[in-house]
């Protein structure tokens, strides 16, 4: 039964609400189902994926080790993602075949114009929180 309600709140755990419009990017065979589904139960809809032209609030990238440059991946992400909108890296857990090592999210973040804040431990999956930083306001 823990399972279950743990799934019930990879929505809540990852700060993703009702009406988000939330992007995935890296789908495998691999990915989180339950985590899939309890986001698009939360938003009330689909994920979108790469194609869509909408404002994306949300960015859920899977990543995996040798699935490419991450930096070029988040320069990607990045693009569509509203103002303040966030992307969340999720990465097999630590003696998970396809683990990324915590460092390289933390040295790839900044390279891609982007901030870690947190991280979340998602089942199987663990994820890095990043964000755009702030504008600061124009001194006077």
């Amino acid at each position: 039964m823990v399972a279950a309600a743990d799934a019930q709140n990879y929505a809540q755990k990852l700060g993703i609400t009702n009406d988000m419009v939330v992007q995935e990017l890296g789908w495998d065979e691999d990915s989180d189902d339950d985590l899939r589904a309890s986001v698009e139960e939360t938003i009330g809809g689909e994920l979108v994926d790469e194609d869509s032209d909408e404002v994306i609030d949300v960015v859920l990238l899977w990543w995996r080790d040798g699935d490419g440059d991450l930096v070029d991946a988040l320069m990607d992400a990045i693009s569509p993602l509203s103002d303040e909108g966030f992307v969340w890296v999720l990465s097999p857990k630590t003696g998970q075949s396809g683990h990324v090592e915590p460092s390289e999210i933390a040295e790839s973040a900044p390279t891609a114009g982007l901030t870690q804040t947190s991280a979340a431990n998602l089942g199987s999956w663990t994820g890095s929180r990043l964000v755009q930083p702030k504008a600061r306001p124009a001194k006077r």
